[in-house]
């Protein structure tokens, strides 16, 4: 085939495209114009929080610094574990599959607060049946204590009149009998019958009779008591009955935290036996303690038994934070020892716990000499700040501290003086402490540090 022949052809498959002049579309200007306007709103809103937003304050700063325990006499030092005072295993009142979990591990929850709930279509099924009973119950002894009705006194009577109407007629026919026997127009087989007929109308006499004086009387009491004995009885199963559904679902007994799910979404708890099985039923579901009751477990050796005593007092420290001191006094003290180790368990409380701590921590306690003979300076009860540093407001002690860029005015105590300033109760040592805070200094305000000489 001629060259010139194959370009006509090719030239013949090309797409004509309408002329728009080379200019863009309409919808990429709208686009570009959007994205510009955003722009500049963007800008102006900037522009107008930093004119119109406070700037951040500079101010010197100092690190608390915890008091030295090296000029306090210590009369023993003892090592052991952070506990908590309370750690409570939360289980089920009733056997049932775990429907929902509302917590994780280190969630805080308040008391009465909602952890687990358990599939309870059974238990709302023996709900209705209780209450089923209740109301029955109740109908049959509201009936035993209204009486007969009017009406059915006046069908009593009406069974009564009618067989005594029947009697009448049966003596007649009895009597008529009786001389027509003698006559020998009936037998004495027909004499027999009609004597017959006669005693049956006079029995259901008697017994209609009976029946009319029970009616118009009502019921008797025992039968009343026994109709309310089984409605109390009837209520007292709906109240169970609920108590179970209500176990459904299972509550922190306490403010805590939680520190261990011991169970899953789907799994089988009991109230009974619990099973160590894989896939078999769990005995409890959460354990929780008051992260605010820590103790520290001690194991004293009996040579070292009688340099403390109830009641002494002693400074905490951990080794996570050695410069973190906390005030801790004996709070409980085993009433028996330990043979084989040849030690005695004390547990000292401490008193101001914070997040630092957690139960399980190593620590350390430092005995102090009993209060009634260590002098009052001595006692560790805070940290130290510079003195430029504590200001009055409304008659209480404060200190500024910065924490995260902001302002916080924290209330202490001034429990002692020192060389580098004093000794105050309220910090735990390590804070940054704004120094000469400036008197417009609110709550709340920025600040920026500046480092001090």
């Amino acid at each position: 085939m001629p060259a010139d022949t194959k370009y006509d052809e090719l030239k013949s498959l090309k797409i004509e495209r309408p002329d728009r002049g080379d200019r863009p579309p309409k919808w990429s200007k709208r686009f570009i114009l959007i994205g510009i306007s955003l722009l500049a709103v963007v800008a102006v809103i900037t522009m107008v929080y930093r004119v119109l937003s406070p700037a951040a304050m500079e101010v010197a700063a100092v690190r608390a610094i915890p008091e030295n325990t090296s000029s306090i006499p210590v009369v023993l030092n003892a090592s052991g574990y952070i506990v908590a005072h309370h750690k409570i295993n939360v289980n089920s009142k009733v056997t049932g599959r775990i429907a929902w979990i509302g917590v994780e591990k280190g969630d805080k929850v308040k008391q009465g607060q909602v952890l687990v709930r358990l599939e309870d279509q059974e238990f709302k099924a023996q709900v209705e049946q209780a209450r089923g009973a209740v109301v029955a119950a109740g109908a049959r002894l509201k009936a035993l204590e209204t009486g007969s009705r009017p009406q059915e006194i006046a069908e009593a009577l009406h069974n009564l009149e009618q067989a005594r109407a029947n009697l009448i007629n049966a003596k007649a026919t009895l009597d008529r009998t009786r001389d027509l026997v003698a006559q020998g127009v009936f037998t004495r087989q027909q004499l027999d019958d009609a004597v017959g007929r006669y005693d049956s109308t006079q029995e259901q006499v008697n017994s209609l009779q009976k029946v009319y004086e029970l009616v118009r009387i009502g019921p008797r009491q025992e039968d009343i008591d026994q109709a309310r004995g089984q409605l109390v009885q009837a209520r007292g199963e709906l109240d169970y009955a609920q108590t179970l559904r209500d176990a459904t679902l299972i509550r922190a007994p306490v403010n805590g935290t939680i520190l261990e799910r011991t169970a899953e979404k789907g799994e089988l708890v009991t109230a009974q036996f619990a099973s160590g099985a894989e896939g078999g039923p769990r005995g409890s579901v959460v354990t929780l303690a008051d992260l605010n009751d820590l103790q520290v477990e001690l194991d004293i050796s009996q040579d070292d038994f009688a340099r403390i005593g109830p009641k002494q007092r002693g400074v905490v420290t951990t080794d996570a934070y050695p410069d973190r001191k906390y005030e801790g006094v004996i709070d409980e003290i085993s009433p028996e020892a330990n043979r084989q180790k040849a030690t005695v368990q004390v547990k000292v409380k401490i008193l101001k716990p914070d997040d630092y701590l957690r139960p399980e921590m190593n620590a350390k306690v430092a005995f102090l000499p009993d209060t009634m003979s260590t002098p009052s300076n001595q006692a560790l009860t805070g940290v130290v700040v510079p003195s430029a540093a504590v200001r009055d407001r409304d008659g209480k002690k404060i200190v500024w501290i910065a924490f995260e860029g902001k302002a916080l005015a924290r209330e202490v105590r001034v429990t002692g003086r020192r060389s580098n300033g004093v000794v105050v109760e309220g910090l735990t040592g390590g804070e940054n402490v704004i120094v000469n805070a400036p008197a417009s200094l609110k709550e709340g305000d920025r600040v920026r540090l500046k480092e001090t000489q």
